[in-house]
């Protein structure tokens, strides 16, 4: 048997030195539960799009009326405005929620977020019984572009309010189970996300639907 001379391209076999690998990949520190927040705002994102297109279809079908009545016949400015109130409401309960969390009280952190869900839910209430006086006067989705978009829109709506409704519902049963741990911090502020967002669409259809609607 012949060995090869040992060179600088035939160093000595190592077995050792071969087999233990070690990797030094120097990786950044990413912050915990910082793809969840990015998470959540490319949801949001796609959420806006979600009501831009609403909102577009709105304004191309929001004139046609097919000879039913129109905003003007249908629309309850003074119960909307109220209702307004109330979501807007709900805004300034969450965010003090939000203060009570900074400040470690998870019975305020509880108590805030069960008065934002007896607004929302107030709010909730009065969308359907003005959805159930439409369809008991014969504007149903059906009749026309108009109350097609109508429906589509504030309806979308009124679905994402009462998903937050059950979200705040969980997250009162998470804070009494487990306390403001880093994980509950995190899903107050995606929620905090979420409402405020529901409370700038709402603005926008307030004023989009209801507002200019009755002034056509």
């Amino acid at each position: 048997m012949t060995t090869l001379p040992l060179t600088p391209y035939n160093p000595p076999y190592d077995a050792a030195a071969l087999t233990a690998t070690h990797y030094d990949l120097n990786e950044a520190d990413h912050p915990e539960g910082g793809s969840t927040l990015l998470g959540f705002w490319i949801y949001l994102m796609s959420d806006c799009l979600i009501f831009a297109m609403l909102f577009a279809v709105y304004g191309v079908l929001g004139g046609n009326f097919a000879a039913g009545p129109g905003p003007r016949d249908l629309f309850d400015l003074p119960l909307v405005a109220l209702n307004t109130a109330m979501l807007l409401g709900s805004s300034l309960t969450y965010g003090l929620a939000m203060i009570a969390m900074q400040r470690g009280h998870v019975r305020g952190v509880q108590g805030w977020l069960i008065a934002t869900a007896l607004f929302g839910a107030g709010f909730v209430a009065i969308e359907l019984s003005e959805f159930a006086h439409l369809i008991a006067l014969g504007a149903t989705p059906q009749r026309s572009a108009f109350l097609s978009s109508f429906f589509t829109l504030v309806g979308t709506h009124g679905l994402h309010v009462t998903f937050g409704l059950v979200w705040l519902a969980v997250l009162v049963v998470q804070l009494a189970q487990t306390g403001l741990t880093a994980a509950n911090q995190r899903r107050l502020l995606c929620l905090s996300l979420f409402w405020h967002f529901l409370d700038v669409v709402w603005v926008c259809v307030f004023s989009v639907v209801y507002l200019m609607g009755s002034l056509r």
